[in-house]
């Protein structure tokens, strides 16, 4: 059976799948880096998968960003551990759909923003741009409140000015663009690494009862039942499952050199999808930190109503005993802070160029694409100060999740067609799984706006 199925993979012409959609390829996603990293045609197992690692942290990014810090505060503070289950069951949604996007990537060569532009007429594809913008901007506000709180919790920086100084990271990202996407993806594992460090020491010292740590993995009807965590729980949600990151991933495996060949493409989502699948395992361990702290140093002490970073921070040494602490939580804050705006500014880039395939300079491209979702991130950000941050970053995450539905449809749709993937169309209990999700996002979502209008 596998030697028949290779032999028709060795058969299909290399971009038979393109038959299914209604212009042409056009210029791939990140040109500019474009199959820039090799694979070795006859490698070991572990060589190849070496060689595919990196795409998924930089998406996993995106499941632990200060939007996640807020909401996972705030539910850890009120719910204690409760909500632990959200975070489990949003990271396996996520690992379901990024093994979509790889799959969309490399078996149809598009990114998502490229394939709405293909399969839909201006009228559809340009409100979903715009809706993907939005979303980015989202994702920017909680990326800039969360580095400028990190700058001031470390070296006393106004909020104000770190928002302003978030605005440079643009040119981090071009220094290190210069010198080869694998120095980016260096740079974020390296940050990784030290958020998972800071967060064990903190967890040590939190010293949880891991008792309920383990039953708050398990989902009650609570959650649905109370407004106050449903609303949260969908922050969560929303802060897990990030839409742009749909887009994100389907550009970011195009980096590798895979080849052409149908059965180097099969290969190579293989690969793809154990990479996005081990960085999101370590997201969610860092998010089940950030909401394990929070229970238990300050709901366990009755300390219910900790939303606010500063204010978590601020606790922290008189919580745990310990001066160290804070320290550690600004220091995280800030990595996660600076790691989540490079994956922003990356994820506008696709989705600028696949929606509306504009044709510039990559510098200027992600000059403009920052500005995009910068200014009027920075705006909202001075504009409430640091007494509505905590507001803000879980109103951040619930725009996310509304706008869930309008990136995870098509996705879904376009890997569940054989006539646009050809034979790397998404097996039926993946597309079934993804389904599914969809349909859990959109009745949370609906709920969600009829509580909002009842109260």
């Amino acid at each position: 059976m596998q030697g028949a199925q290779a032999a028709a993979d060795a058969a299909q012409p290399a971009h038979a799948s393109d038959e299914g959609w209604r212009t042409a390829r056009g210029e791939p996603s990140l040109s500019d880096m474009f199959a820039t990293i090799g694979v070795a045609k006859s490698a070991s197992f572990w060589r190849k998968l070496s060689a595919f690692l990196g795409p998924g942290y930089l998406v996993a990014v995106g499941y632990m960003d200060p939007g996640n810090w807020a909401t996972s505060l705030a539910g850890g503070s009120k719910f204690g551990y409760a909500l632990l289950a959200v975070a489990l069951i949003s990271n396996i949604m996520a690992i379901i759909l990024q093994a979509l996007c790889a799959r969309l990537g490399i078996g149809a060569g598009r990114d998502l923003a490229q394939a709405c532009r293909d399969a839909f007429p201006k009228w559809a594809s340009w409100p979903l741009w715009l809706l993907a913008e939005i979303a980015i901007s989202a994702t920017d506000l909680a990326e800039i409140i969360g580095t400028a709180i990190g700058l001031n919790l470390l070296f006393g920086i106004p909020l104000e000015i770190g928002v302003l100084i978030t605005a440079l990271d643009v040119f981090l990202i071009l220094a290190l663009q210069a010198l080869g996407f694998r120095w980016i993806e260096a740079f974020v594992v390296t940050l990784l690494g030290v958020i998972a460090a800071c967060f064990a020491l903190q967890i040590g010292m939190a010293d949880p009862d891991w008792g309920q740590v383990i039953r708050g993995f398990a989902p009650t009807v609570e959650i649905v039942r109370n407004p106050e965590m449903l609303y949260l729980a969908l922050g969560i949600l929303g802060a897990t499952v990030m839409p742009h990151n749909l887009y994100l991933h389907s550009g970011l495996v195009q980096t590798r050199g895979y080849g052409h060949t149908a059965p180097e493409k099969r290969e190579a989502i293989k690969f793809a999808t154990i990479d996005s699948t081990i960085a999101l395992c370590l997201a969610l361990t860092i998010n089940a930190s950030i909401l394990i702290l929070a229970a238990a140093a300050f709901h366990a002490t009755g300390k219910t109503e900790i939303a606010e970073l500063d204010k978590a921070h601020a606790l922290l040494s008189p919580m745990l005993g310990s001066s160290l602490a804070p320290t550690l939580f600004g220091i995280a804050l800030l990595c996660c802070g600076l790691n989540s705006t490079v994956t922003a500014t990356l994820s506008g880039q696709i989705v600028m160029e696949g929606f509306i395939n504009i044709r510039v300079a990559p510098w200027l491209r992600r000059l403009m694409t920052r500005a995009i979702a910068i200014v009027p991130a920075a705006l909202v950000t001075i504009w409430y100060g640091e007494k509505g941050t905590a507001e803000l970053l879980i109103l951040s995450q619930v725009v996310l999740s509304l706008q869930l539905p309008f990136a995870i449809v098509p996705l879904v749709m376009f890997t569940a067609s054989r006539r646009k993937m050809g034979s790397f169309v998404a097996p039926r209990w993946l597309t079934a799984a993804a389904a599914l999700t969809a349909a859990i996002v959109i009745a949370l979502n609906v709920k969600l706006v009829i509580d909002f209008v009842m109260e």
